[in-house]
């Protein structure tokens, strides 16, 4: 399976620090984005370990195989975090989201934890394949938010899972298949607070992978980059 692959990450306009981390494995068919949290000399700490602990996985053609030995493998990275935040301060924490993708002949599975996302496009149309660990989507899920209001609500940074914050790390998982044409998108919540799913799937269908990447980088940007941004396009051919 030939994969075409596009990866971009800027510290912002406001952030002094990048927290942010990507994988790129694709001869593999393996991508990760990671969101640090932690502030200088941890959130990029963390993230870092994930990308690493991901990187290191053994190689295996069988999804299930992927998604157990990540599993296994970010938990002890949580374990760690744990460890390495006791260390230097009983009330700090230092976390990061995680959005990992694999593909293996014609399926994919996605697993992750916070609200770093993963979009699936086929067609021209968009499917966002994570749900958000987060706050202001818990809301949404109950009714007592609409999805337009989510981006910009006031809570919107307050996210419900994440490496190294808990004791007990738990991940979500989906798989699906996937064909020849098909695009998928890991980004970190720098891009997704700022270009919204529409926005992306025109940009991405529109021309080069490269050229939507800068293209994305640029509209948030614009839009004045409050955060780390981290993106990385796949097409599978």
């Amino acid at each position: 399976m030939r994969f075409e692959c596009v990866s971009r990450t800027h510290v912002g306009l406001k952030r002094k620090i990048n927290e942010d981390s990507i994988l790129v494995e694709t001869p593999r068919g393996l991508w990760a984005v990671a969101d640090g949290m932690g502030g200088h000399e941890a959130g990029e700490v963390a993230s870092a370990m994930v990308a690493e602990a991901l990187r290191n996985l053994p190689s295996s053609d069988n999804l299930d195989e992927f998604a157990t030995s990540a599993t296994d493998s970010l938990r002890r990275v949580n374990d760690d975090l744990i460890r390495l935040a006791q260390t230097m301060d009983s009330e700090r924490t230092i976390g990061t989201t995680v959005v990992a993708l694999a593909i293996d002949g014609d399926r994919f599975r996605c697993l992750w934890a916070g609200d770093s996302r993963a979009y699936w496009l086929r067609g021209g149309q968009i499917m966002r394949i994570s749900r958000d660990h987060s706050l202001v989507q818990d809301l949404v899920d109950v009714g007592m938010l609409k999805p337009e209001e989510a981006e910009g609500h006031e809570n919107a940074n307050v996210i419900t899972r994440a490496v190294g914050v808990r004791e007990t790390l738990e991940l979500d998982s989906v798989s699906g298949d996937a064909r020849p044409g098909d695009l998928f998108l890991l980004a970190s919540d720098g891009l997704t607070r700022l270009v919204d799913d529409q926005e992306i799937a025109a940009e991405i269908t529109r021309g080069s992978l490269d050229e939507a990447a800068d293209n994305l980088i640029e509209k948030v940007l614009e839009r004045g980059a409050p955060d780390n941004v981290s993106l990385i396009i796949v097409r599978q051919n």
